[in-house]
This record gives C-alpha cells, structure tokens and sequence, in this order.
C-alpha cells in the first residue's frame, strides 16, 4: 500500500457510504463535471484524474500527474 494522504479520508468516506453501489462512467463524468461546475479552482486536477482514468493500465506509465 502506498502513502497515507489527507485524501485518504474522503476516499473512505466514499467507499463506506456508496461502496456497494454500481455505476457508469457516464454518470462519474456528469459528477466530475458538476464539481468542477461548483469548484472551478479544482479544473486542472479533475482533468488530471479523468485522464489518469480513461488510459488502461498499460498506458498509466506514459501519464504525468505531478506537471
């Protein structure tokens, strides 16, 4: 396991109460545009990490998230 983070806590918190639950990628897409809709200062994270995810595993190598 890695690094303990901060957001560490938040990620829990959203195992705990919706771990069970299924959902698409379309319906995190329309999430992670609400937030950054609300949050804008969060853009360029949030692009960050729906890049980090649309790449398979093979290609995680070839991102580089601290730029």
């Amino acid at each position: 396991m890695g690094r303990m983070y901060f957001t560490d806590r938040g990620i829990e918190e959203l195992t705990a109460r919706r771990g069970d639950e299924e959902v698409s990628f379309a319906w995190l897409a329309d999430r992670l545009i609400q937030f950054v809709d609300l949050n804008p200062d969060f853009e360029t994270a949030i692009e960050r990490l729906a890049t980090w995810l649309a790449r398979g595993e093979d290609d995680l190598d070839d991102v580089e998230i601290d730029s």
